[in-house]
């Protein structure tokens, strides 16, 4: 049924399009025997918006990994530099609320770690919804800001870093086996909003798996088994994100593609003061209006990271934001 409604909904896409290419082209026809200007004029804007629909369809189209329309998690955590990394985490962390509440996608926050001042030291969010993971898995690396720190008395400009990690949620029909002996479960008790019963017990599970020293934690259900099968589910998934990288990096090796390995290992750089700029190192594309995309304006970011990745569209080919 999902597979059908995913079906149905492309093909109506494409056939609306189509009818409206129509209605404006017959429009336009009539329009110019009436020698109507104004009418002509409306109708040629009306088809430059199928345009970018058109063009946000092919994207969508693209979209056809192994997990891509599947529900996504996404984690901040801050990097070294205290309060002032963990603020920037805190501002990832409402970008991408934003971005999701922007597309009509469902949001349940997963495990939240306060930092000592402000900020966040770590953050997991659930994102239910179609092709969440597809669209969000573009922003997994590290991400660096540039500003005056509103923390430094001396109105000094700071440089921070957090890093993203986008992993899909998998179906329940692929099986993930995992031993008992390769992990650690630990418990503890909750921090932040939440009932008495919440805060009173040992409700927070966290479980490593040391093979590979992948930890994952879940506070916010009621129960510590509630918890503790979310966490199991969010390591499954996490393994299996390993597997489709592993198998990603094979296919890029036998064709050849080289990986320059920047400074952090930044996607992209949010420059605040002297100037306002984000700009993606991946794919070249920037942004002068970076509140905005705070705000969660990520789509032009993320189709271009798409089309690069399954077109290979060099960079001076995307044209930048004004």
């Amino acid at each position: 049924m999902r597979e059908r409604q995913k079906l149905e909904a492309s093909l109506s896409a494409v056939r609306g399009l189509e009818n409206e290419l129509a209605d404006g082209v017959g429009l336009i026809e009539l329009a110019e025997a009436e020698d109507d200007q104004s009418i002509v004029a409306d109708a040629e804007k009306s088809i430059m918006q199928l345009h970018a629909l058109a063009e946000n369809l092919r994207l969508q189209s693209m979209l056809s990994g192994e997990a891509d329309a599947n529900d996504s998690y996404l984690e901040v955590h801050a990097g070294a530099g205290g309060t002032e990394s963990q603020d920037w985490a805190e501002m990832l962390f409402r970008m991408y609320t934003r971005w999701a509440e922007r597309h009509g996608y469902k949001l349940q926050l997963i495990e939240e770690s306060e930092g000592e001042g402000a900020g966040l030291k770590s953050a997991t969010l659930l994102v239910k919804g179609e092709n969440a993971y597809g669209w969000l898995k573009s922003e997994a690396g590290v991400h660096r800001l540039v500003r005056i720190s509103p923390f430094d008395s001396n109105a000094r400009r700071h440089t921070s870093f957090a890093s993203v990690t986008v992993f899909p949620v998998i179906d329940q029909t692929i099986e993930i086996d995992i031993s008992e002996k390769d992990v650690r479960i630990d418990t503890y008790r909750s921090s932040g909003a939440g009932g008495q019963h919440v805060n009173k017990t040992d409700s927070a599970v966290r479980i490593t798996h040391l093979p590979t020293g992948i930890a994952v934690a879940c506070q916010t259900e009621r129960s510590q088994h509630q918890n503790r099968a979310m966490c199991w589910d969010m390591l499954r998934s996490r393994l299996y994100e390993i597997e489709l990288e592993k198998k990603k990096a094979e296919t890029d090796s036998h064709m050849g593609e080289k990986t320059d390995i920047g400074w952090g290992h930044q996607i992209r750089s949010y420059v605040l003061q002297p100037y306002q700029l984000v700009k993606d190192l991946r794919t070249g594309i920037e942004s002068r209006a970076p509140q905005d995309v705070l705000d969660g304006d990520l789509d032009p970011f993320m189709a271009a990271a798409l089309a690069q990745a399954i077109g290979g569209k060099p960079k001076e080919e995307i044209r930048d934001l004004e």
